[in-house]
């Protein structure tokens, strides 16, 4: 994905040719930070005129998410500064490139260099992943993997920074390696017992006729917040759909109308097969599909 617009922190929008990090910079010899995704889209404001304004997607959540992050790594975070940054990047990336309706931002925030205590802190805006509409048209396949934990291994060890969205991704990224060898697209990660986590960059969520079901956070499994499904379940339910986050295996994602991976960047995307067995494609799901594609303002494929 080629960085279409980038803006450091404290000096606002620069070339993205330009360096911003140092060498030894602890978020990259050490992982030492925390970053959040987020998605930038147009919206058409005059139909008649053709004239349209940007959004960044949930902004005000991603930044307190990051705020949590950086906070639970005891790095300090300036959101007015941050929420001024993404404005910038976001005016950017809409006045360079009138032709793109969709992009993603990133935004990263390092421990900063050792011993000078001054956080380095940026954020870019770059094109779509290039797979993004055979995703969402034809639907993932997907492999589960065991990340070797239990439902609760994080409750009694904030150090090990569950639900913080640290820099440190490498066993994503090996997660994702690991299922692209399997000939699939993504990862779901389950515990020792075969319970539902999360993607590597996304959550699970399944719905059986007007319930949507996704895995709860917070209570010890180390999973991230989704505010895209945030986004999706206060949407469903002022529907009258009914939400329910708690607790799910395997076998619920065999059983339910469609079963769906959601992030920020893809939105709800469907599961066609899980472990080389494919799961039905029904009218029904296809129903719950486009209403959950519909909550979360993504395109229908």
């Amino acid at each position: 994905m080629a960085i279409l617009a980038l803006a450091v922190l404290g000096h606002g929008i620069v070339d993205p040719s330009t360096a911003v990090i140092h060498a030894d910079d602890l978020g990259v010899t050490r992982g030492d930070g925390c970053f959040e995704g987020l998605r930038v889209r147009r919206v058409p404001t005059n139909e008649a005129t053709g004239t349209t304004t940007v959004e960044t997607v949930d902004l005000t959540a991603h930044l307190r998410r990051m705020a949590h992050s950086a906070d639970g790594l005891g790095i300090g975070f300036d959101e007015a500064a941050w929420r001024h940054l993404v404005l910038e990047l976001a005016d950017e990336w809409a006045a360079g490139y009138p032709g793109q309706d969709e992009a993603a931002m990133k935004l990263v925030l390092t421990r900063g260099r050792p011993g000078l205590e001054q956080p380095t802190g940026f954020g870019t805006v770059s094109d779509p992943p290039a797979d993004i509409d055979t995703r969402r048209q034809d639907g993932i396949d997907v492999v589960t993997l065991s990340r070797g934990t239990s439902d609760d291994s994080f409750s009694d060890a904030p150090w090990l920074l569950g639900g913080v969205k640290t820099l440190s991704y490498v066993i994503n990224m090996a997660a994702q390696r690991e299922a692209a060898s399997r000939g699939a697209h993504e990862a779901l990660f389950v515990t020792v017992d075969g319970s539902l986590l999360e993607a590597p960059t996304a959550s699970v969520v399944w719905a059986s006729g007007r319930t949507l079901r996704t895995v709860a956070d917070g209570v010890g499994n180390g999973i991230l917040h989704s505010i895209t499904v945030d986004t999706l379940f206060k949407r469903a339910a002022e529907g009258g759909w009914t939400t329910i986050s708690g607790h799910g295996q395997v076998e619920d994602l065999f059983d339910a109308d469609v079963a769906m991976l959601v992030s920020s960047g893809f939105g709800p995307l469907r599961i066609r097969s899980l472990d080389g067995k494919p799961l039905p494609a029904t009218p029904a799901g296809a129903e719950s599909l486009a209403a959950c594609r519909r909550f979360t303002d993504f395109p229908q494929a």
